[in-house]
């Protein structure tokens, strides 16, 4: 079954991103096979300059803000930021996660939905690595209130964040692959005080069960560090690994 590959910049580090810019490590990226890239705002040095730059090669926009502020308000000026950016990029997806979403926060469901019906841009609600945002009971609860809200909001499915709070990864995908349109690969090692993340085939997590149990036709991106000193072949042999993963 036929599936995207792209690379998430950020995969490159903040240096070599901020030596080189998003341009020239999208480039080298389709160079090394990928088929598009995720755009990453938290590492944009000059927005109105490299968005249009970007146009084109990019097929998801990643902000950086949540779209529930601190206190459990719709953060709509976050949102419709990222609407912004993702459309001047010509991305198709907007990815964030859900923030400070709590039960008060219900209500500010249908504002998201009346924001969304103005654009064509799909959001994808992503697992990040805080408590309110990550964790498998948060994002049930969110996507229960927002199908019950009548919105219809696929997922982000980052294999590696679960680890940063304790989750089983595979337990999360077995209970939300069905809403999953898009996943950053991420394998996790545990060091003494911390995880980091890695390449898939040095992960400590049942990565490849965890793969099977999403779904197979989606994009699938690199999410964990490229370095090397031949920079185009690491990045060509990892994207050649995230196909043959699921051959």
């Amino acid at each position: 079954m036929s599936f995207e590959v792209l690379v998430s910049l950020s995969s490159f580090g903040a240096a070599e991103v901020g030596r080189h810019g998003q341009l020239w490590c999208s480039q080298l990226s389709r160079v090394a096979g990928a088929d598009s890239v995720e755009v990453r705002g938290e590492m944009l040095r000059d927005a109105d300059a490299e968005l249009p730059a970007l146009n084109g090669l990019a097929s998801v926009y990643s902000s950086p803000e949540g779209l529930w502020a601190q206190g459990g308000w719709l953060d709509s000026a976050a949102l419709k930021r990222g609407i912004a950016a993702a459309t001047r990029v010509g991305a198709k997806r907007l990815k964030m996660s859900i923030g400070d979403f709590q039960p008060s926060s219900h209500g500010s469901l249908w504002g998201l939905k009346v924001e969304l019906a103005e654009t064509r841009v799909e959001l994808l609600i992503e697992n990040d690595q805080t408590v309110r945002a990550g964790t498998l009971p948060a994002l049930q609860a969110f996507f229960d209130a927002a199908d019950r809200a009548g919105l219809s909001l696929g997922m982000t499915f980052d294999m590696g964040n679960w680890h940063w709070l304790g989750e089983c990864p595979l337990q999360a995908a077995q209970a939300l692959g069905h809403r999953v349109r898009y996943v950053h690969c991420k394998g996790a090692q545990r060091l003494p005080h911390k995880w980091v993340a890695v390449p898939l085939g040095d992960s400590v997590a049942p990565w490849r069960s965890v793969l099977r149990a999403l779904p197979a036709d989606v994009p699938h991106a690199i999410e964990y560090p490229l370095v090397g000193d031949d920079l185009l072949a690491v990045t060509r042999a990892q994207i050649d690994f995230i196909r043959a993963s699921r051959a």
